[in-house]
């Protein structure tokens, strides 16, 4: 169920809130202090919802802000007045997400406020939790503990528990226990069950985790076993310990309850269970812990007026902990009866791609009944659509040629996987480019350093001797044997240039599918001089297959996101090296180009990575199924999922002031989803008639007098002087709930008439995926995919619409089919000839197949 935000009053005067510069003393009465002052010329500069949020009091609030609304300035706004009103600064609390959040706010803050003005605190939760601990050892509640700082003194920790934990395993498992990735995923388990306050056997059969990771449930007991013996504690230690204490010592949590009056945390929509509850204790409200009764049955003679400020619509860090629930109705558990405050206006993009936002979160069931309204005077955003490498290249050419500079310009991907195309295009086009993560340049990613390494085995023989170059196609993709053991086969290979005899020193140990792995990998090392003369994507197909690597990085992964992550990534390679060269040393040395960060260059990076901030043009690269909603046969999507990426999908459009762009690939998969629910024709449509329509009634105002006398207000079911258009939408309700907050009717301007565009057949059935029943309206404007002709040597019946195939042999696109395997599912595309067909099915599960009709186990429902 979506959330309900009763309207406010929008004509909050601004004397509730401070006073106008203009104010004077009058009849002898004391002037203005230099703080109300400051307050009054805020809120001159702020919209009515704005001024509501500033004027608030008396109650708990909680105010849902669309991205761009400026909170930040309104939440400046609110602390002067408190302030301004006596309210000490010492009974105030201001807290922000991280730390650049914090310092931001500061900044703004202190430039705001008149000088000498006593500030509030601004923190962080470990900032806040940091401090209690040290309270609480000075009052001799909890034993002090060093901070662990260095990443290499958690992860001698984590090897230590994992160790412990793993017992008697075999050699096998405990190596693959302290590889690098799987001890990474250890730490998050075990920060998660701290940020979650949950038992750990129940989080770890929540998560989603992948092989070799069933001792960390044990793990997480060694190290809290092995943290408590060193005197140590983790980052997620500095509130997991001072809250804990607190809510099971109601003396102890009643010498620091009482204290504060006000409480503001921002990005409250990112909040997880630890700092939800911690919230609650430090303003003096009930506790909502199951597991502390002493606590939810008492609350603080004074409780805080918390404000929380969010956005629902942008909960995307779901794997930290946080749940869009917190905003959109925990809030009122913890702090009950709070007034509700819109923020829908932004100020960063204009009409088409407020309502493109809007479109993009129509489909989910948790959200705010809240649209984004783009505010007077936003630019007039541009939508565009594109596939392949040549629109990208395209889009930021002319940007630069504009005499615009490349860092005003971001490219935004779902996972780092996505981003190595985006790199490669860039790379060969000359374009400059800098990475959000440095480590994420295509030349420095292990797994791209060894596909290089295969193609420049294949063009030179003599790397058969390098035990280094021998060493790193043994590492990836893992052999799943210990790395010092690889060392020393790598350099007895190197030097010998033979496999070893079974009963050679080397081998001992190794279990029998370890050995024949390992020599399977050789033999396939040896074969490749011979194959020198193949195309890079042919031979790195074939390395790939041989290895069945596709299969070993799922295993080795901790994580099944990580392991579809990096599967993807051999996809994207393969893919690239057919579309950039035919030559394997061009595209080694394209691989190998040491390229670094150009401080003008275009920013690469994720959507999560980019949550916070905006950009003049901001493009969407890799919108296809799969990719973005991200999802696989081995991780296929449930509908919490789903929502969870349509809120990525939200924040990633919605970092755009000027330009959006939204990119798929050129190749064979299918368009996302999300590019059928942003309706990118018709919100640019009916965002052009509002931009054009806003002009006409300036335009007649001045031509009736001069812009100087505004015009008559229509009265209700009043007709202007303006003809009444029809426009065609896919969501007519939606338009006609934005033009309905828009001040049309006041400038004497009637709104369109708005009807549903009619729907090819096709995009009536549920989208793929196992999920979501948004129709796609891209699909009657798709490109041909490549593989789809049929033979025209054929002389058996066809169908082909467009020139893309829709039945052979008997099969045809849209029909239902059962696999004995992989269950039943739907043809989506048709290729071959009726001798050999072969089908592409989206199976219920989410994952797609390419078959060979005639040999698989299908049969049509």
């Amino acid at each position: 169920m979506s959330s309900t935000l009763p309207p406010v009053a929008p004509d909050t005067p601004v004397e509730a809130i401070g006073v106008t510069p203009d104010d004077v003393a009058a009849d002898g009465a004391e002037p203005v202090s230099p703080l109300a002052h400051a307050v009054g010329q805020l809120t001159q500069r702020l919209t009515d919802q704005q001024r509501a949020v500033v004027a608030h009091r008396g109650r708990h609030a909680r105010v849902a802000a669309v991205a761009g609304s400026g909170k930040t300035t309104t939440l400046v706004a609110r602390v002067l007045s408190l302030l301004a009103e006596g309210i000490p600064a010492q009974r105030i609390l201001v807290l922000m997400f991280n730390r650049s959040a914090r310092e931001d706010f500061v900044a703004k803050l202190a430039q705001s406020a008149p000088p000498g003005t006593r500030l509030p605190d601004v923190r962080t939760f470990h900032s806040i939790g940091h401090r209690l601990t040290t309270t609480l050892v000075r009052w001799g509640c909890l034993a002090p503990r060093e901070l662990i700082q260095q990443d290499w003194a958690l992860e001698r920790l984590l090897k230590q528990a994992a160790q412990r934990a793993l017992g008697d395993a075999d050699r096998a498992d405990r190596e693959a226990a302290l590889e690098g990735e799987r001890l990474e995923a250890l730490a998050q388990f075990c920060d998660l069950v701290k940020a979650e306050m949950c038992e750990p056997t129940l989080l770890y059969e929540r998560m989603n985790l992948g092989e070799h990771t069933g001792h960390f449930v044990e793990s997480f007991a060694q190290l809290e076993q092995l943290l408590e013996q060193h005197g140590q504690m983790t980052y997620a230690d500095l509130l997991y310990r001072p809250l804990r204490q607190l809510e099971k010592e109601p003396e102890t949590r009643a010498r620091i309850q009482g204290h504060l009056q006000h409480v503001i945390i921002d990005e409250y929509q990112d909040i997880n269970e630890a700092q939800q509850r911690m919230l609650a204790l430090l303003a003096g409200a009930p506790s909502t812990a199951a597991s502390s009764p002493a606590v939810t049955g008492e609350s603080s003679s004074t409780v805080a007026e918390v404000m929380a400020v969010g956005d629902a619509n942008q909960c995307i860090y779901e794997w930290r902990g946080a749940r869009p629930d917190y905003m959109l109705t925990r809030f009122a558990e913890s702090f009950p009866s709070p007034l509700d405050f819109p923020l829908s206006y932004t100020f960063r993009h204009g009409h088409r791609l407020a309502l493109a936002a809007n479109h993009a979160i129509a489909a989910n069931a948790r959200r705010p009944d809240q649209l984004c309204l783009a505010a007077p005077g936003t630019p007039p955003t541009r939508l565009f659509e594109g596939q392949g490498a040549a629109s990208l290249v395209a889009a930021l050419t002319a940007w630069r040629d504009a005499g615009r500079s490349g860092a005003e310009a971001a490219v935004l991907v779902r996972s780092w996987a996505l981003s190595v195309p985006v790199q490669l295009q860039l790379l060969k086009a000359g374009i400059p480019f800098r990475l959000g993560q440095g480590d994420r340049f295509v030349f420095r990613l292990p797994l791209v350093q060894a596909l290089a390494g295969y193609l420049e085995l294949a063009r030179d023989a003599t790397r058969l001797r390098d035990p280094a170059h021998l060493m790193l196609l043994f590492t990836q993709p893992t052999a799943f044997v210990a790395r010092e053991r690889l060392e020393r086969l790598c350099q007895q290979l190197a030097d010998s240039q033979r496999w070893p005899r079974k009963e050679d020193p080397m081998l001992e140990g190794l279990k029998p599918l370890q050995r024949r792995n390992l020599h399977k990998r050789w033999k396939l090392l040896c074969d490749l001089p011979s194959l020198g003369d193949w195309a890079p994507a042919r031979l790195l197909r074939h390395v790939v297959d041989e290895l069945e690597a596709d299969k070993v990085l799922r295993r080795a992964a901790a994580r099944r996101d990580k392991g579809e992550e990096d599967v993807r990534l051999l996809d994207v390679l393969i893919e690239q090296a057919g579309e950039l060269a035919n030559d394997p040393e061009a595209f080694v040395n394209l691989l190998r180009n040491p390229v670094e960060d150009a401080a003008d260059g275009v920013l690469i990076t994720t959507v999560h990575g980019a949550k916070g901030l905006e950009w003049p043009l901001v493009g969407l690269w890799g919108m296809n199924e799969e990719d973005f909603p991200a999802y696989s046969r081995d991780n296929p999507l449930s509908p919490e999922r789903l929502e969870e990426e349509r809120r990525l999908c939200y924040v990633g459009v919605t970092r755009a002031r000027e330009q959006l762009h939204l990119w798929r690939d050129g190749g064979t998969h299918a368009p996302s989803r999300f590019l059928a629910e942003l309706c990118v024709e018709d919100c640019s449509r009916l965002g052009d008639w509002i931009h054009g329509a806003g002009k006409r009634a300036k335009l007649a105002r001045q031509q009736a007098g001069e812009g100087d006398a505004p015009s008559r207000e229509a009265a209700p079911g009043e007709a202007s002087s303006e003809n009444t258009e029809t426009l065609r939408v896919s969501a007519p309700a939606l338009g006609e709930a934005y033009l309905a907050r828009l001040p049309l009717v006041r400038h004497g301007i009637t709104p369109p008439t708005l009807e549903a565009s009619p729907r090819p057949r096709a995009e009536q059935q549920s989208k793929p995926g196992g999920v979501g029943k948004t129709a796609d309206a891209a699909s009657s404007r798709r490109q041909p995919r490549s593989g789809g002709r049929h033979s025209r040597t054929s002389s058996s019946p066809r169908s082909e619409v467009s020139g893309v195939l829709q039945s052979v042999g008997g099969w045809k696109v849209g029909q239902r089919v059962a696999h004995d395997t992989f269950g039943e599912g739907v043809i989506e595309e048709v290729s071959g000839n009726d001798t050999n067909p072969l089908v592409e099915v989206r199976f219920a599960d989410g994952s797609k197949r390419r078959l060979i009709a005639s040999r698989a186990p299908l049969s049509a429902l």
